[in-house]
């Protein structure tokens, strides 16, 4: 078994060499940007999960480079059109591509890069690759209904946290789960091992995301990789606001309004004034006994996943990774 490290390095080997394509292909200011988001590094959390489940069943993981590399290449366009539609100027401590360029430019790049993912998972040499074509179309489908969702809810004060639990596992978690069984596939695993680790993925990716929100509020900003506060100045339905109106006495849910309704204000004074409000009612340790939840959903699975324990140890250890990380 490859470890989650040398994942990584073959991941970001094979990445570098598309870059140096990327920006040696014509039109220049439509490959360019593809090169300059792919060059932003961030986790590649996807791809590597999509090689390690590969990895489970077989020790050629070549086959699932295409793969991981369609994955990644995904996930990076809709940050890409995230980006512009949350009004974002910054991804990773660098520039947004709409930024950097502008906002055409980001737009066509973006949709260059919901293509290209397509090209690379055609070159996966596997019996399974019409499944893979079928599970990488739905799971793109349901991403942009959980952005959709996303949009909807800034616009909605009623919202409940099981529909923000359905939006992050549309936005987020499906991506992930879509990983795990899509290197599975690739490895002609069967059916039943590729299921058990999308609904692994699944519950690992609802944990991801709900952390992702509480170290949006709670983290440290150098190392988180962009401005912390950023749900809370724009209003986003969390699973720490929503629980913040449930939980709240008349007087607190009438402060946290006041700050939603506001159109102008001080923006570090909102994120003082609201994290505040968070710490009085107990909403960091409240959220993180639901991520706990989730993830030890999780493990359930890995522990239903008929491999021995030495063989998917990796993964376990990748879980733990994404469990404990800080940004």
């Amino acid at each position: 078994m490859h470890t989650i490290k040398e994942l990584e390095k073959l991941v970001s080997e094979e990445i570098d060499r598309e870059i140096l394509r990327l920006n040696n292909t014509e039109p220049k200011n439509l490959y360019e940007p593809i090169g300059y988001t792919l060059s932003m590094g961030g986790k590649r959390l996807r791809p590597v999960m999509v090689l390690l489940a590969c990895n489970l069943f077989t020790h050629d993981i070549t086959k699932a480079i295409p793969a991981a590399l369609a994955i990644e290449v995904f996930h990076n366009f809709t940050l890409l059109h995230d980006d512009i539609m949350d009004k974002a100027d910054m991804r990773r401590n660098r520039q947004a591509v709409h930024k950097k360029y502008n906002e055409n430019i980001a737009i066509l790049s973006g949709d260059a890069m919901s293509i290209m993912a397509y090209n690379y998972l055609q070159k996966c040499e596997t019996q399974n690759l019409g499944k893979m074509i079928g599970l990488f179309s739905q799971t793109a489908l349901e991403v942009c209904e959980g952005q959709q969702f996303d949009m909807d809810f800034e616009s909605r004060m009623n919202v409940s946290i099981p529909e923000y639990l359905n939006m992050i596992r549309l936005k987020t978690a499906v991506l992930l789960a879509c990983s795990l069984k899509t290197g599975a596939l690739a490895a002609n695993a069967s059916d039943q091992m590729a299921d058990l680790l999308y609904v692994f993925g699944l519950d690992l990716g609802i944990a991801f995301q709900l952390q992702d929100d509480l170290l949006d509020v709670f983290a440290d900003q150098e190392k988180f990789g962009k401005k912390i506060g950023g749900d809370i100045v724009s209003n986003k339905k969390t699973f720490l606001l929503l629980k913040a109106l449930e939980l709240s006495d008349d007087p607190t849910k009438k402060e946290l309004l006041d700050w939603i309704a506001k159109k102008e204000f001080d923006v570090q004074e909102k994120i003082e004034a609201v994290r505040s409000i968070y710490t009085k009612l107990n909403i960091k340790e409240i959220t993180q006994m639901c991520i706990e939840d989730f993830y030890q959903s999780a493990i359930n699975v890995w522990t239903e996943i008929d491999l021995a324990n030495e063989t998917k140890a990796e993964l376990l250890l990748l879980a733990n990774m994404i469990m404990n990380r800080d940004h």
